[in-house]
């Protein structure tokens, strides 16, 4: 094609081939442009999804740190300080975004959006950064420096690493030997088209909400492996009876909160001695002797276990009773708490030293008595609740006791997919066939709940509302069309009580599954 002389018509066909070359060219940059624009779109649905599930879980550890100061009080903070920086500059982000986009009439015509001179005159100007270059890559470098603040370079480690690496801006290196440098502002955005450099903006914004998302399940999981401790459990004193005679034999154990089975002591200290091995029992150490004079008394002193080849110390608290003369009041205690919950038959033992129970009445609004010494109460609509006890004592007087109990909602249920709650992991095939449920962990009632109605978000799919428990037709579809690593987010679970259906439970936390495959 390129030596000798040419006829008329090899002219004309190395014309009309440097033609097809060419408009190939611009037909693969519209397809080019075009791709950026639909991964822009990806992006900021990605965006918009994992900021509301930020939001949801940040509101479920406000929750959390209300109920459990000790607990989550300080990952709140965190979480929340986090939160705060992150808006600020995914709001500045947006409003870069825009700014770009102000003079395209058709913010969805990407293959208009090829120049990269609206971009380029905004950072650049003479070979050098503009005062508007300056300010993005401040920004950019303040928010990774103040994240990198928050976080823990211990316990947060990996998460530390890929904040340095989304938010790096430091020069690029080029060359096989990576000695000839780049300024970061130029190497990611000068000469580039213009939905290239949105499209890489957006990338950062999801970058800042997968920091959010990671920051704040590391720091609850975190928590959690935390509860399993030995220094979480409590060592309680529980008496056979609250009160006692001169000279009456001293009965009762101490148990851990946590009474389990399989937990025995180093040893025990009560009272500044060593209690014998034959009184420490599994989970417990038996009481005996003397309860001592009349007046108050307390018993002190602590558990101690090994963990990890260390010893771990455990307070003993709770340990004040009373010994007195002779009966002059009733003693009344719940059997599993120290508050009794609306909706639930809460069991009381309501008795008087000294005084046989057909000497005894208790009256209270729902209260009700199922045997010698054994009630069931089922608060009424107030905060308190008072229980006015009179006791014929066998001298002939008759005696007046009151106590005024708190009466609480039942807490907040957990949601749960296949059994299991927070963030799960599976394929998409086996979330389609897992079931929705709601549990109350950790109460001190055993109640069954049935969940009649929850609501699925699939990334860049309307919200679903599925009724029962089980995924709806609609719902299955949505999830077969999530890809790997997507998050879904099941929330706004309707739990009802097995038994007391008009009972109105408060709102259960939400599940979140990312898709394995």
């Amino acid at each position: 094609m390129a030596g000798g002389k040419l006829s008329a018509r090899q002219k004309m066909i190395n014309l009309m081939y440097l033609v097809f070359i060419a408009m190939l060219a611009m037909q693969m940059g519209k397809k080019v442009l075009s791709a950026f624009g639909r991964m822009n779109e990806t992006f900021e649905e990605t965006v918009t999804s994992s900021t509301e599930a930020n939001n949801a879980t940040l509101k479920q550890l406000s929750g959390l740190a209300q109920e459990q100061p000790e607990k989550y009080s300080k990952i709140y903070q965190d979480a929340n300080a986090l939160h705060q920086k992150s808006t600020e500059f995914n709001s500045y982000l947006s409003n870069l975004k825009n700014e770009m986009l102000s003079k395209s009439e058709d913010k969805k015509n990407y293959e208009a959006m090829s120049s990269s001179n609206y971009v380029d005159e905004m950072f650049f100007k003479d070979g050098k950064e503009t005062a508007k270059g300056k300010e993005f890559v401040n920004k950019v470098a303040s928010y990774r420096e103040d994240v990198l603040k928050l976080l823990d370079p211990k316990k947060d480690a990996a998460l530390v690493k890929k904040v340095k690496k989304w938010f790096d801006t430091s020069p690029d290196k080029h060359g096989k030997k990576g000695k000839r440098e780049e300024p970061w502002l130029a190497s990611r955005f000068e000469g580039f088209p213009l939905i290239s450099s949105v499209s890489n903006i957006s990338k950062m914004q999801t970058d800042v909400a997968a920091t959010e998302k990671e920051f704040m399940g590391t720091s609850v999981s975190g928590q959690r492996k935390s509860d399993v401790s030995m220094t979480n459990y409590d060592a309680m004193v529980v008496f056979d009876k609250n009160a006692y005679y001169p000279g009456e034999k001293l009965s009762g154990k101490i148990v851990l909160g946590k009474n389990d089975p399989t937990i025995k002591a180093k040893e025990v200290i009560i009272n500044g001695k060593k209690v014998s091995d034959d009184q420490i029992q599994a989970g417990q150490v038996i009481l005996s002797g003397s309860a001592g004079n009349v007046g108050e008394h307390e018993l002190k002193g602590k558990f101690v276990f090994l963990e990890d080849g260390k010893p771990v110390e455990i307070p003993i608290v709770g340990g004040s009773y009373s010994v007195i003369p002779r009966p002059n009041e009733a003693i009344i205690s719940a059997d599993k708490m120290n508050v009794v919950y609306r909706g639930v038959a809460n069991p009381l033992s309501i008795s008087v030293p000294g005084v046989p129970d057909n000497k005894v009445n208790a009256s209270a609004p729902g209260l009700k008595k199922i045997k010698a010494g054994k009630y069931v109460m089922n608060p009424p609509k107030a905060r308190e609740v008072k229980i006015s006890v009179t006791a014929k004592l066998p001298n002939g007087q008759t005696v007046h006791s009151s106590k005024t109990f708190r009466v609480k909602d039942i807490p907040s249920p957990t949601g749960t997919i296949r059994g299991q709650d927070g963030y799960q992991k599976m394929s998409k095939s086996s979330l389609a066939k897992s079931t929705v449920g709601a549990v109350l962990k950790d109460f001190v009632f055993d109640l069954d709940l049935y969940v009649n109605e929850f609501k699925i978000k699939v990334p860049g799919k309307p919200t679903i509302t599925c009724s029962g428990k089980r995924m709806s037709s609609q719902a299955v579809r949505a999830i077969n069309k999530a890809k790997r690593g997507d998050a879904i987010i099941i929330f706004d679970i309707k739990a009802k009580l097995k038994g007391n259906s008009s009972y109105r439970l408060k709102k259960t936390s939400q599940v979140t599954v990312e898709i394995t495959s």
